[in-house]
């Protein structure tokens, strides 16, 4: 991939994860970049939107992978869905709680006025879901459990995170995980 693209892709990705979709200009991202601009309209004729969009596709295909992968090194889904939150809030802590639900942002800010980013928000929080359900399926959960478990998790995700960035704590995150392990493990089939 083309390097200039990347580091728009980057810059746009950590502005808004950390000011939101509104109030990054693309005046500002070029400038953080260091891209001409001709070259954000060369990438994405579209402009913002289309930057944006790519935001969000790119970030769910990351955070999909790393979901899939924490759930893999783990047999048992409670103790993969706790590790996951252990891993979060690593990633939360490390940032000093400037970042953390990179889609949360834009999601809150398009979700009633761009029906194109709306749709790229849904989508990643589709993928993100389809993860952690694959686990429970593939240990005997069944599906009419299995997907709403999964949506209670990205819920807890995405919840802890907020609590936790505004609290400069990863307990929330560590809570969650923990009462989300015990639940999974009373519904066992």
């Amino acid at each position: 991939m083309n390097n200039r693209r990347q580091e728009i892709l980057y810059t746009t990705s950590q502005l808004m994860e950390t000011q939101g979709y509104h109030a990054t200009g693309v005046n500002q991202i070029l400038e953080a970049s260091g891209a001409p601009k001709g070259s954000l309209y060369y990438y994405f004729p579209d402009g913002k939107d289309s930057l944006t969009e790519q935001v969000i596709q790119q970030t769910a295909e990351r955070i999909e992978s790393r979901i899939r992968l924490v759930m893999a090194e783990h047999d048992d889904p409670a103790t993969a869905v706790a590790a996951f939150f252990v891993t979060l809030s690593g990633s939360v802590e490390a940032a000093d709680y400037a970042s953390g639900g990179p889609i949360t942002t834009i999601a809150l800010e398009v979700a009633s006025t761009n029906e194109r980013l709306n749709a790229a928000c849904h989508a990643a929080y589709g993928r993100w879901q389809q993860a952690f359900a694959d686990k429970l399926l593939a240990h005997g959960y069944p599906e009419e459990s299995a997907y709403p478990l999964a949506t209670l998790i990205i819920s807890a995700i995405e919840g802890a995170t907020i609590l936790a960035r505004s609290q400069k704590s990863v307990r929330p995150l560590h809570e969650s995980g923990q009462q989300l392990a015990r639940l999974l493990e009373a519904t066992r089939p």
